[in-house]
């Protein structure tokens, strides 16, 4: 069915139906360009989540990553930034295939719409224009004949008159027949008008009319035909892409596979195993045999008059409290001042007070509830020569256990290394480039590199001394760990007994500056605590060094565990300088410190010395 035979007489219809259609294809163009912005902001959105939940690099969420769980994870998240891809993927495509090219096709069309319409009207006109002439020259035709009647009747009433002259007579008979010839004429041309608006008209209606809308029906149809491609094209740009989706999917699937909880479970323990092995049973103590109690139930230690205190834990057993107490760390720990120094002293004249300042008191606990509480805290691996009250890790990692430390010094080792090899690289790079310069002068002065190469050496040089440092840490606590194999068949020991400078090392930092408690094996105040095979590890600890120097302001009587006295006016070496709390550590000799409440005394700090470390 055609459009120009049945639709002849309905230009204007036709005209609304292809506006019509355009619309439709603007509107579907529209909607395609909403789903490209849907699936742009659903990528990016994507892209975000994925990026938000990636572990910070040189953060402890990087750590967690060794686990084949949070592996998985990494890898889903990776597989949703390439899904997010494929969306983008999607969006470009549909933008390039289908809105790009239906906004170029609807410009075509509205001008091919606009040409075939044009060409109708313009049919309309010139048909308008003969039907017109062809009504004018009807009526024209029509006046000359009634001008002609009325002048033949008018020369016949003239005629028919006696009292009309013959010259009126032969006047109306030629006007009559003047407008019988002008009648005549119009006739002729209304006939000539009237065959040719005929033929004008049977072109327009079966020839022009026709040919239009045949165009205008086939540039619809074409129009149809497009709008359907694009709606496969939407289609195949989605089904392209489901293959790509279908892999990053089942690369989820297969990380979720790779999932080992065996394994997981190992690196929790080689992330926090210690290397020590747990306490050995304490023996049954019978009391029902008459003996001397040594330490009461309400104090910790007595004064020199009342005897030296005798503690023993386990008699002669081989388990172990703990595997690196020694002596006087554990005493050190329980005789540490707990409580806010006091104030200065109001008087002008401190002298004049007769005993002088009170030194920080605490209420005494039974030894079994600070051991207790001592037990039970969180264990740091290292000797309790002083309290940590705040500082940084210490550079040997001493503050970790065997195993957390070995693994620490590992990791430094070979990061010095990389940093010596990419030193060694740049180098000889330098050298090659000197090397160059010298066999062609005009490339560059090999002189001006001379600098850059001491320079490169000196830093070589650094990073291997600070490598055979960690190196030497490492081969000491390498040397003291069993192989692993061994660990289990480990057994503890009792102290060696022989070895007291090493008890020593360890205890001076907190002991009493009255001597309450001292390493003689003969007093009656030794306290006996079973030691492990790892105490060796602190055997050779130096005293902290001087970090500056102070003067006493008055005079302080140390009676507590932990503190010293000291007499107005003496200089005395600061060892650790107040954290906060307001006490001072401060050093007589070798053999005598321990804290002085920082209002007593006057500190005068060294700026080029590095600190005492703190331990806990």
């Amino acid at each position: 069915m055609s459009w120009g035979t049945e639709l002849w007489d309905q230009f204007d219809n036709l005209e609304k139906h292809t506006q019509w259609g355009i619309d439709i294809l603007e509107k579907y163009i529209k909607f395609v360009k909403e789903r490209t912005e849907i699936e742009l902001s659903y990528a990016k959105q994507l892209r975000n989540l994925a990026k938000k939940y990636q572990p910070k690099k040189n953060s402890k969420e990087e750590e967690e990553y060794r686990y084949t769980a949070c592996k998985a994870f990494l890898s889903t998240l990776n597989e949703m930034n390439d899904y997010a891809g494929q969306h983008e993927v999607i969006s470009e495509n549909m933008t390039s295939n289908i809105t790009v090219e239906l906004a170029r096709y609807v410009q075509e069309l509205k001008q091919e719409r606009k040409s075939y319409f044009h060409d109708g009207r313009k049919a309309q006109q010139h048909i308008e224009i003969c039907w017109k002439q062809l009504e004018s020259s009807k009526r024209r035709f029509e006046r000359d004949c009634k001008e002609a009647d009325r002048a033949q009747q008018y020369f016949e009433k003239m005629d028919a008159d006696i009292n009309v002259t013959k010259a009126d007579v032969e006047k109306a008979r030629q006007q009559a027949q003047v407008r019988h010839q002008m009648a005549e004429d119009s006739k002729a041309d209304y006939s000539s008008i009237l065959q040719k608006f005929n033929h004008e008209q049977h072109e327009y209606y079966h020839t022009h009319i026709p040919n239009i809308f045949q165009k205008i029906q086939e540039m619809e149809e074409r129009r149809i035909v497009r709008i359907g491609d694009s709606m496969k094209t939407y289609a195949e740009v989605d089904r392209q892409v489901i293959p790509i989706i279908g892999k990053c999917l089942d690369e989820i699937v297969k990380a979720a596979e790779s999932i080992d909880q065996k394994n997981d479970s190992q690196l929790v323990i080689e992330a926090y195993k210690s290397g020590f092995e747990p306490p050995g049973d304490i023996e049954f103590e019978d009391y029902t045999q008459p003996m001397k109690r040594t330490v009461s139930d309400n104090s910790l230690s007595n004064s020199r008059g009342e005897g030296k205190p005798e503690l023993k834990f386990g008699g002669k057993s081989k388990g172990k409290l703990w595997p690196f107490i020694k002596k006087n760390k554990l005493m050190s720990l329980l005789t540490s001042p707990h409580q806010p120094p006091p104030p200065p002293p109001a008087s002008a004249s401190p002298s004049a007070v007769p005993n002088g300042p009170q030194s920080p008191k605490q209420q005494k606990e039974p030894l079994s509830h600070r051991f207790n509480e001592f037990m039970t805290s969180k264990p740091k691996i290292h000797c309790f020569r002083s309290l940590k009250r705040g500082g940084a890790t210490p550079e040997d990692f001493s503050n970790l256990p065997p195993e957390q430390r070995r693994k620490k010094l590992q990791q430094k080792v070979d990061e010095l290394n990389k940093e010596i090899q990419k030193e060694m690289d740049q180098r000889d790079a330098i050298t090659k480039m000197k090397d160059v310069y010298l066999k062609n002068p005009q490339m560059g002065d090999p002189a001006s590199l001379d600098h850059k190469l001491t320079e490169v050496s000196q830093n070589i040089e650094k990073l291997r001394l600070e490598s055979q440092k960690f190196e030497a840490w490492l081969a000491e606590v390498e040397g003291r760990l069993p192989a692993r194999s061994e660990q289990a068949r480990r057994q503890s020991g009792m102290f060696d007994a022989q070895n007291p400078a090493t008890v020593n090392n360890c205890a001076q930092d907190r002991e009493s500056p009255d001597g309450s408690y001292t390493e003689e094996q003969s007093q009656e105040g030794e306290v006996k605590v079973l030691a492990t095979d790892f105490d060796d590890e602190f055997d050779e600890e130096e005293p902290l060094p001087a970090i500056g120097t102070c003067k006493a302001l008055y005079t302080f009587e140390g009676q507590n565990e932990g503190t010293i006295s000291v007499v107005e006016g003496e200089t005395l070496y600061v060892i650790e300088e107040d954290k906060g709390d307001g006490w001072t550590r401060i050093r007589r000799n070798e053999d005598e410190e321990g804290y002085v409440p920082t209002s007593y005394v006057e500190v005068y700090l060294d700026k080029n010395a590095k600190g005492a470390k703190t331990y806990i």
